[in-house]
């Protein structure tokens, strides 16, 4: 018993392990981020699409001609059976028509905001203001049926005939009718950027955080679009997300730079304790600048008489209280 009681030596070769010699944790990436714009930006292959648009109209012709012998078949057999069929095929077909409208309107309304944004940028800087009073009266227009924006719209019709530069006229429309609408745009890319840098950080499954950067992304710029006017579909907001993502691409914006570990207060110091922490912020600052990215696709003017939103601001307010109380918008 009493051999039992006594301390165990352990020799060791090696003397105490230096902390300071351990290797530093790796710098994040944003790989979730990247991996996620990467995918929504990759071109599409010709070869691809015909092969895509053949197999679609296949699949649907065979589908109709098996849904046409069925449908025959039964009421040759049994016509009450048949004529249920009939009203069901019926109605599948309408309800297919009603979302092919829906879908193509979407696309209206988009072509309508980019139809706006592409006059305002030609009308800048010629004093011309007939185009400019016309350019305002086609975003009064866009916004007549927003409750929410009446007050802003009133504003501008008091004033509408007061104002004889042209410039100045484009500017107090975006002063007064887009300032709320980019208050909710910023709102919903605080959201995002804090929904994907929660799950990085705390969800180490594979892909998981790719594939909620991708989906955050995706409602992300389906809301700014729908608070700017622009309403979008299924593939109206697949052709946003591709328009945005394409344009971050090819300018170089989602590479990561020192400034997306300092955008918020004590990143620097979450990357270095924590790499998933770290990688947490880095998605949440990409986040931000595809929302800033989106802001500019989506708004039927560019950013003139307000200021661009930034992206540490938005990152900041984001993760506030996420990451630590320090970050400041």
């Amino acid at each position: 018993m009493s051999d039992a009681k006594r301390p165990v030596v352990i020799e060791m070769d090696e003397g105490p392990a230096d902390p300071g010699a351990a290797p530093p944790v790796p710098e994040p990436t944003g790989a979730a981020m990247q991996g996620a714009v990467r995918l929504a930006a990759r071109p599409r292959s010709r070869l691809g699409g015909w092969f895509w648009a053949s197999a679609s109209a296949l699949f649907s012709f065979v589908l109709s001609v098996a849904a046409w012998n069925y449908v025959t078949g039964l009421l040759a057999s049994n016509r009450v059976l048949g004529l249920i069929a009939l009203v069901l095929v019926v109605g599948f077909v309408t309800l297919l028509l009603g979302v092919a409208l829906r879908e193509l309107a979407a696309f209206a309304r988009l072509r309508r905001v980019d139809g706006i944004r592409a006059e305002a940028e030609a009308a800048a800087g010629t004093g011309d203001l007939k185009a400019a009073r016309h350019i305002v009266g086609r975003i009064g227009g866009l916004y007549a049926g927003r409750p929410e924006l009446r007050w802003a719209r009133e504003k501008l019709a008091a004033r509408h005939d007061e104002v004889l530069d042209a410039d100045a006229l484009i500017a107090l429309a975006e002063a007064e009718l887009l300032a709320p609408l980019d208050q909710a745009a910023r709102r919903e890319i605080e959201a995002a950027a804090r929904q994907v840098a929660t799950v990085t950080a705390l969800v180490p499954l594979a892909l998981a955080d790719v594939v909620t950067a991708l989906a955050a992304n995706l409602r992300m710029i389906r809301r700014i679009a729908e608070l700017y006017g622009g309403r979008s579909g299924v593939l109206g907001s697949w052709r946003l997300t591709r328009t945005v993502m394409t344009h971050l691409v090819a300018t170089g914006v989602v590479a990561v730079g020192d400034d997306m570990i300092h955008s918020v207060a004590g990143g620097t110091v979450l990357s270095k304790l924590s790499r998933r922490f770290g990688e947490g912020v880095v998605n949440g600052a990409l986040t931000s600048r595809v929302g800033v990215a989106a802001m500019e696709v989506c708004r039927p003017l560019p950013f003139r008489a307000l200021p661009r939103p930034k992206v540490s601001n938005l990152v900041a307010r984001g993760l506030k209280g996420l990451f630590g109380d320090k970050a400041e918008g």
